[in-house]
């Protein structure tokens, strides 16, 4: 018999994912993703694509395609968590998510179904565990709900501990950790695709865990949905997504660390610190900025990372960086949806990067889109999908 859910979601997917794209292409205000983009006709072909308005069923799930080196298994961790975007992993366990499309944070407790704990919020793609806390960055605020361990059948009231995140859309899906400091590091992605800087946006806040003290330590970064700390040094590491509209294959997005507080990344003067955008450069040498460390594709759009702690995967990933990258909605070519994996080079460098986990598309469409990596307390990587409202779960058994 003919699953019927799922040919209603891909029913309801259609006119809904079409209807998403129509509302970028008429939006018309300045910095919405569509601006500057090119009168040919492929490239008007091109816009962002909004993911089905229904969780994938289990059973449809992408799995028996995605692949992962060998000695690694890839299954289903979690179904039915919609827009399943930012990790957060407990000491025994327990799974939180945000979102962004869905405005819900849900809780998956060991051997439980996932099930939503906050609700009817706006964007809280960010959220973080701390001492029993949890701190969830909406689009203009960021709120605690204290002891929520102890309260999960009752979650608490939120408490509002910062509001003077602005209105950067379209680019207002926000990040959020804590540091080796313990002090409450955001993002504040550049409200454009393409602008002159803003005061306020284009940086990383560091703040107290009541959001006093607020203050940027980075600026001249554009849009970044994923950071952490470096183990050892204690330094930010973040992934970063440049600009659109200007070729199909450059700029790259890149992989940054910030070495001292106050570094400039270049945006939206320089790309990649190779050369100056054509636009806003003049005036501007690349030399000025920092760097980035490694370059991960154009468009790509890498979102979460983290550096792996775990001791289930082998020796050679130990420490590395794993990067969940979303994949572009503005090539003709798809490329990129994968989770990667950066191998370092000292404290401060990349060795190369490299696929670890590939799949998510065929035939150059979508079948999934990773979003975040988040490491459970037996080792093994969860990696969020917000396009089949999913969770992964990636273990090593060295083929056994």
């Amino acid at each position: 018999m003919r699953d019927f859910r799922g040919a209603l979601i891909l029913a309801l997917a259609a006119p809904v994912a079409m209807a998403g794209q129509a509302g970028w292409a008429q939006d018309d205000e300045p910095g919405g993703p569509l601006e500057g983009r090119p009168e040919t006709e492929a490239a008007q072909q091109l816009a962002p694509q909004t993911p089905p308005p229904l969780p994938t069923p289990e059973d449809q799930l992408p799995i028996d395609m995605l692949e992962a080196p060998e000695g690694f298994s890839v299954e289903v961790f979690a179904a039915g968590v919609n827009n399943a975007r930012t990790l957060r992993v407990a000491d025994d366990g327990t799974v939180f998510v945000g979102n962004w499309e869905g405005n819900d944070v849900y809780v998956i407790e060991e051997g439980g179904e996932p099930r939503t704990i906050y609700e009817d919020l706006d964007w809280p793609n960010g959220i973080v565990l701390h001492d029993g806390d949890l701190y969830i960055a909406e689009h203009t605020k960021i709120s605690v709900a204290e002891n929520i361990m102890e309260n999960l059948d009752n979650p608490p009231e939120l408490k509002e501990i910062y509001s003077e995140l602005g209105e950067p859309r379209p680019h207002g899906w926000r990040f959020v950790d804590i540091g080796p400091d313990d002090m409450l590091y955001v993002s504040n992605s550049s409200p454009c695709n393409i602008c002159a800087r803003e005061e306020g946006f284009g940086e990383i806040r560091r703040m107290g865990l009541d959001g006093s003290g607020a203050e940027p330590i980075l600026t001249g970064m554009r849009n970044t949905v994923g950071f952490d700390f470096h183990p050892e040094t204690g330094n930010l590491w973040f992934t970063d997504n440049q600009r659109d509209w200007l070729s199909e294959d450059i700029p790259e997005d890149e992989l940054n660390v910030l070495t001292e507080e106050g570094q400039d990344f270049g945006f939206p003067y320089c790309h990649n610190g190779l050369f100056t955008d054509p636009e806003f450069g003049w005036g501007h040498e690349c030399s000025e900025f920092t760097d980035p460390v490694a370059l991960l594709g154009p468009h790509t759009a890498p979102l979460g990372m983290r550096f792996y702690q775990g001791d289930m995967f082998p020796e050679e990933y130990q420490g590395q960086i794993f990067i969940a990258k979303h994949g572009p909605w503005n090539r003709t070519e798809k490329e990129g949806a994968e989770v990667a994996i950066a191998y370092l080079d000292g404290e401060t460098g990349i060795e190369r990067t490299e696929p670890f986990l590939t799949g998510f598309i065929q035939d150059n469409q979508y079948v999934g889109r990773p979003v975040d990596v988040a490491v459970m307390p037996d080792g093994s990587m969860l990696v969020s999908d917000d396009w089949n409202g999913a969770i992964y779960r990636v273990s090593y058994d060295g083929g056994n």
